[in-house]
């Protein structure tokens, strides 16, 4: 039952016009409340978001997202909301991108304006916030800060004036108040934190680490940039080997050359080994680009960028093979079919049989297999299919290739001319993995395929595309999934599933015991798992490989 306390301090007033302001569709976006200190503004926002963040919440009313500003910076506040919104947004643009791409209504608050590291900067994040048209947000603020908001046309509450107290409780409440002086957090000095000490900087307080790189101008051997790359991650993890272990998949080849074998020491306790890292700017070997499709084929990756060219890299150290002639702007996923054949979704959701020559590093080059007739025929069938309800995902193996749509439906093509289809999902079929898995010498040695599909709606579906889809998700949280990937390793079968929190999880199928986890701290675009049992996580700032420890 959607039922709220009275506010404190004799509020009732300005509570009342906090919610009439947020179901009001014409009012304006952004909501200033403001006054002197000490007058109640931040009890207020406490209401309104105590209240409003308890899941009974009636819509219109709920808040999304809150992010205490006093002492904090535009990135270490975007980090904060990015948490609550699970979304991997990396910077200030990121979110703000993010949030322009998800058409839902997003409410947020930010309390103490006035009291951030620098309000500058955080005013320009709220700009950009209130700017996005389903974005609702409520600042705080000091009535003689907040200028380049109050120009944009907000409403402006100010607790000053009488009209927003109920003076017989306000005189209560202040009554009851015990005085005391606040100090900003921003004046309060930082612990002292040797940041040219990998192992200082993954013991201390994360928040506090970050303000110190931010505030510093010099590199730290390459741990201030890598640690500002992976912060969201970095502030939220609590164990010192887990920081450890994603402040090494951040770090640079251009990093002090002491600092991996620290890091990698410091990592002994997590859960993952690095086996190696690409990150952007890296020249020894080459970065290959942002990662936006992945798949394994014959021991190579392969590497689909933002504008559709595929990269061909060795598995062992990611050093570059080649890459595959460019035939489409952009991919939305990569496949390898069962006689090597390259197939990828294209962005009108088309699958489309990638071959030709790779171009060496040298110049020369190798014929790839045009592949077999039989499958130039799958693929008409498959995108006669796909004019109808253009494609989402797509995965194959072996036994079948499959594809997934919009409306939360999964075709799976099978051999022969099998054909069959489930809805397994409630919106949109973000992610697909297909795998065959091995059966014993007594049933003659035939693979079951086996698909795996993620959904907007935050569920991961199994399906063996011959019998019923298992009516219970494997896996479901409360944001999207956006990869998938599976395969048959040293340990057995393993799934791997990637949110748009960024948290990436790795599930040995053949155990009971809990997956293992891991978080970049960037946005997770793709995922591959080869056959020697290497996780792959592809980035738009890195691609990253683990082996489970």
């Amino acid at each position: 039952m959607d039922r709220w306390s009275r506010p404190a301090a004799g509020r009732e007033p300005a509570a009342a016009a906090l919610l009439s302001w947020l179901a009001d569709p014409a009012a304006p976006r952004l909501c200033l409340v403001t006054g002197g200190a000490g007058c109640g503004k931040s009890t207020l926002l406490a209401w309104l978001v105590g209240h409003g963040t308890r899941p009974d919440t009636r819509s219109v009313r709920r808040v999304h997202g809150f992010a205490p500003l006093a002492g904090q910076s535009a990135l270490t506040a975007t980090w904060t909301l990015a948490r609550q919104l699970s979304m991997a947004a990396r910077t200030p643009g990121e979110l703000v991108a993010a949030l322009a791409a998800d058409r839902r209504r997003t409410v947020l608050v930010l309390p103490d304006l006035h009291a951030a590291e620098d309000p500058e900067t955080v005013s320009e994040l709220a700009l950009a916030l209130a700017d996005v048209d389903h974005v609702r947000l409520v600042v705080e603020t000091r009535p003689d800060a907040g200028a380049r908001l109050r120009a944009t046309g907000a409403a402006v509450m100010n607790l000053d004036e009488d009209q927003w107290t109920n003076p017989g409780r306000y005189a209560e409440w202040a009554a009851q108040r015990t005085p005391g002086q606040s100090v900003s957090e921003s004046e309060v000095p930082l612990p002292v934190v040797d940041l040219d000490d990998p192992a200082a900087v993954c013991a201390a307080d994360p928040w506090h680490v970050t303000r110190l790189f931010e505030r510093s101008g010099e590199t730290h051997g390459g741990l201030r940039e890598a640690w500002l790359r992976a912060g969201l991650s970095l502030t939220d993890a609590r164990d010192p080997a887990a920081r450890a272990l994603t402040l090494l998949t951040a770090l640079g080849d251009g990093a002090d050359p002491r600092h991996p074998d620290t890091l990698a020491a410091l990592a002994g306790g997590s859960g993952w080994r690095v086996a190696w890292r690409r990150v952007r700017h890296d020249v020894r070997p080459p970065w290959p680009g942002p990662a936006r499709a992945l798949s394994v084929r014959d021991g190579q990756l392969l590497v689909a960028d933002h504008q559709g060219t595929v990269r061909v890299l060795a598995e062992a150290g990611a050093t570059p093979v080649g890459r595959l002639p460019r035939s489409a702007d952009r991919l939305q996923a990569l496949a390898a079919g069962p006689e090597g054949e390259v197939l990828g979704l294209d962005a009108e959701g088309t699958v489309r049989l990638r071959v030709g020559a790779v171009r060496e590093r040298g110049g020369l080059e190798a014929l790839l297999d045009d592949g077999p007739a039989p499958l130039e025929g799958l693929l008409e069938r498959v995108n006669a299919r796909l004019r109808e309800h253009p494609g989402t995902a797509l995965a194959a193996s072996g036994r079948v290739l499959a594809t997934g749509d919009a409306s939360g439906e999964v075709h799976a093509f099978l051999e022969g001319d099998a054909v069959r289809d489930a809805v397994l999902h409630e919106g949109p079929v973000t992610a697909l993995a297909a795998l065959d898995l091995p059966v014993p010498p007594e049933a003659e040695g035939r693979a079951i395929p086996l698909l795996y599909s993620g959904g907007l709606d935050g569920r991961v579906r199994a399906w063996g595309p011959r019998a019923e889809p298992l009516g219970t998700p494997l896996a479901a949280r409360p944001c999207p999934v956006t990869a998938l990937a599976a395969g048959v390793t040293p340990d057995g079968p393993v799934l791997a599933v990637a949110w748009s929190d960024g948290l990436v999880e790795h599930h040995t199928l053949d155990s009971d015991g809990p997956p293992r986890v891991f978080h970049p701290g960037l946005a997770v675009r793709a995922l591959a798992v080869t056959g020697s049992g290497l996780l792959v996580v592809g980035t738009d700032e890195s691609l990253i490989a683990l082996r489970p420890r």
